[in-house]
Parts: C-alpha cells; structure tokens; sequence
C-alpha cells in the first residue's frame, strides 16, 4: 500500500518538477497541495480534539457519580458518545491517514528515481552495483548517490537537485566539511521546536477554557479534581519533555538524510504549525459559539 501510493505522489511531484525544473521548489508545492488535499481530514481532526477535550470533562462526572457502578458507567458514557455524535475511535482513521502519507512521503523522497522518474529498475539496480563497487559501506539512500555521481552520464536519472545555493542529494553526515549541508537541518529542528510550543500552549490554552467552577462541598469531587490536577501536572511535564527531546530527535534524522527529504520535512512542519494556528482560530466548539452569540 505504501508504495502504491509513494507511486501516485510520483506523478504529482514528476509534474510538479516538469514545469519548474527545480526539485526544490517543486516539494515546497507538493508539501502545499497534499496539505490542501488533506485538510478536510484536519478540519475533522480539530473538531474532534476539541469534542475530546469537553467530553472528558463529562466523563469525569460520570466515574464520580458511578464510582461503585462500572455498568451504569460504561452504559452512560456510551449514551455521552452518542448524545454528542462523536465516536470513541473516530480518532483512528486520521492517525491512519498520516501515518500511511508519512511513509508514502518518505519512500517517493527517498526513492525519486522510482516513484518520481520512473526509470526502469534495471538501470537503477545497474548503477547501485558501479556505485557500491566503489564504496566501503552499503548506500542507504542509493538513488540520490546515482543523481549524484551519474546524472552527467545519464539524462534518465539526472534531477536538478539545486535549491537557493543547496545542493539537495547531499547529506550532512557524508558532507562534513560542507557547512551549507546544516542550513535545511538547523532551520527544521528550530521549525520542529516552534511546532512543539504552539502545541503545547494550544492545550494548555484549551485546558484553562475549558475548567468550570464546580462545587466543592462533595468530597469525591474534591478528589476528582486533585486526581486532575495531578494528571495535570503529569502532562505538562511530559509535553515540557517532548519539546525539547523532538528537537533532539529531529536534529539526530536530518543530520543523516538527503537535504530533499529535511526540506521536506522544513515545509511541512511550517504549513502545519500555521493549518493548526488557522484552525485553533476558526474552528470553535458549540460553548465557545454559544458564548460569542
């Protein structure tokens, strides 16, 4: 499956590419165009994080008020679900979704002379064998080696990888001495932090709308919300962690990937810190709508 559709992204970019004749340019406009396809799914994404947010409050009620009672608990918490139209798992088919564009993504960059140019695998097998005749160690991004090295002998593998002065088949760890090759890297990992802290303020942001004044004379409840701020507490020293370990992460795989494949991760990363910006913005739940009315 993920070929297949690393396949048909192929012929996006290979179009993309024809008219621009720059490989750069033309992931910036494929990043835009498979996010404008996709935002239907992220618009539902958002409504459904948001529906989350409001039904966990409900739900919380309900573990106090069936504490010793888990079938009234789980038969009230169904009802919940449904009242409010969302489903328990409706969450899935969009992690599903990204999960498959994520690796589709990765094997079309990874692979351009496959799913991009389509060049016949004789040839690609052909030149992979000259190049590692040659080489020490096994290439694991073989096909950007071949634009490298062959591009000048051939017209069926040669991709005009030059992008602002960058040149987009290298990679930082094989081109050391080349401090070009950390630009795209250092500009995604600062985009990856950015992401993070937008993130994590739109959460803890939707978190301080969403605390309602309860009574507090009910010792359960009392309980529930220590339990809750407790939790609280949990998660914002897991997300405080997370923004700075993706960073890390983000630094440790770009540093041993083509610049084609970091630009492309760079591109994404800022489209989606402003699709989520945009969305936060627009996209209201029905409190928030009835409160502006």
């Amino acid at each position: 499956m993920i070929s297949f559709f690393a396949n048909l992204f192929g012929y996006l970019l290979n179009f993309l590419y024809n008219l621009i004749q720059n490989y750069g340019l033309s992931i910036i406009l494929f990043s835009i165009i498979i996010k404008i396809i996709l935002l239907p799914i992220s618009i539902s994404q958002q409504k459904t994080m948001k529906k989350t947010a409001k039904i966990q409050e409900e739900i919380k009620k309900l573990q106090v008020k069936n504490k010793n009672n888990p079938e009234a608990l789980q038969r009230e918490t169904m009802e919940l679900y449904k009242r409010e139209k969302m489903n328990p798992f409706g969450g899935c088919f969009s992690a599903i979704i990204q999960i498959i564009l994520l690796f589709s993504v990765f094997y079309l960059v990874r692979c351009p002379l496959t799913y991009m140019k389509k060049v016949e695998p004789e040839l690609i097998e052909k030149y992979t064998n000259e190049i590692n005749e040659n080489s020490e160690a096994k290439d694991a991004y073989p096909e950007i080696s071949i634009i490298r090295e062959k591009s000048g002998e051939d017209e069926k593998v040669y991709i005009n990888m030059e992008f602002l002065g960058l040149d987009l088949s290298s990679i930082p760890s094989r081109d050391i001495a080349d401090w070009r090759t950390y630009v795209i890297p250092v500009l995604y990992v600062i985009s990856t932090f950015v992401s993070m802290k937008v993130t994590t303020s739109m959460q803890n942001k939707q978190k301080g709308n969403k605390k309602v004044k309860e009574n507090t004379e009910n010792t359960e409840l009392e309980k529930t919300n220590k339990d809750e701020i407790d939790m609280d507490d949990i998660m914002g020293r897991t997300n405080r962690n997370m923004t700075y370990m993706m960073p890390i992460l983000a630094v440790s795989i770009s540093l041993v990937a083509p610049l084609g494949l970091a630009l492309y991760w760079l591109v994404n990363n800022i489209i989606m810190t402003i699709e989520r910006l945009l969305l936060n913005i627009f996209i209201k739940d029905n409190k928030e709508e009835k409160a502006n009315a």
